[in-house]
């Protein structure tokens, strides 16, 4: 499993109908898709700038992780994430021997239909770490 590119920040907002506004000014650039992901009580919205996107994530419930963060940390970077050429229970597993803590011991469907899986902040010296394939 190699990373390829970064493939999005995630930043955690109270409302998205407040920072689409924001971010399509800031980055002079259109948000492309929102999209709710029910799963993971999460509704997003995306920016392209390059090879990059930003991901926007509103929670849909004050008890899913988006709400969790925002309730304790207010709004702010999520997550970074990485595009890799291939996520698979068996990658994962050799991260997990390499005493890497995971969040996700198999990946799982995220928005856009990718299959993630999160590594803890704790074993990624305090960054809540993505990883994304197609």
């Amino acid at each position: 499993m190699k990373p390829t590119r970064i493939e999005h920040v995630g930043i955690a907002v109270k409302n998205l109908d407040e920072a689409i506004p924001f971010y399509e000014k800031l980055l002079q650039t259109k948000c492309y898709a929102v999209e709710e992901v029910a799963e993971q009580k999460v509704k997003t919205a995306f920016f392209t700038i390059g090879e990059t996107k930003i991901e926007l994530l509103e929670s849909t419930d004050p008890e899913g992780p988006i709400g969790k963060f925002v309730e304790k940390k207010g709004e702010g970077v999520h997550h970074l994430a990485f595009a890799v050429d291939e996520l698979s229970e068996e990658s994962l597993a050799e991260l997990a021997s390499d005493d890497v803590r995971l969040i996700d011991k198999k990946p799982r469907r995220g928005a856009e239909g990718l299959r993630i899986a999160f590594l803890h902040p704790k074993s990624t010296h305090g960054v809540l770490t993505e990883l994304c394939s197609e």
